[in-house]
């Protein structure tokens, strides 16, 4: 998958840019189809300059880098245990692996820790339940969307609480 999050060129509807800008995120679950991805991209975007006879080759600028987000198998088994002994029974689901881009991933591989990424929702419970019904769960806004807008209450207290949940089993062993 290739995200693009910006595309800037000009100043003015009326003057020929004489540069762009593209900022692009590409999330993975293996570093070497990144590395393929982001090798692919490169190559395209050259032979584009190059055909369409650009003065200088274009300039590719690694702005951001995420590790892969990779869940140490231990550390999920008791957060998982951990939440469902504290959360109403059916709440707590294990979800299939996501392309989750986020700096997560950076902590647990920079500092060799153990890491556990999780989500939990935020969505009105009716309009949840109304999604899920239809079957149109995957249009509900997520996070890094500009529609997301978690219900205040119970979100805050259920961070808060998973937090807690999660720190007491990670510590107490």
């Amino acid at each position: 998958m290739v995200t693009i999050g910006v595309l800037q060129t000009g100043t003015k509807e009326d003057v020929i840019p004489d540069d762009a800008i593209i900022k692009l995120n590409v999330p993975s679950f293996d570093e070497g189809v990144r590395k393929h991805v982001l090798a692919a991209i490169e190559r395209i975007v050259d032979a584009e300059a190059a055909v369409a006879g650009a003065p200088k080759p274009p300039e590719i600028t690694p702005l951001d880098r995420h590790s892969l987000v990779t869940n140490d198998v231990d550390a999920t088994d008791k957060v998982v245990d951990a939440f469902r002994q504290n959360f109403p029974d059916g709440s707590v689901e294990q979800t299939k692996p996501t392309m989750a881009s986020e700096d997560f991933g950076c902590f647990g591989a920079e500092w060799h820790a153990p890491a556990v990424y999780w989500f939990f929702g935020g969505d009105d419970t009716e309009v949840y339940e109304k999604a899920q019904k239809d079957g149109t769960l995957s249009a509900l806004p997520t996070n890094h969307n500009p529609r997301f807008a978690p219900v205040i209450h119970p979100t805050l207290e259920t961070g808060v609480k998973a937090m807690v949940v999660a720190a007491h089993a990670s510590l107490a062993s």
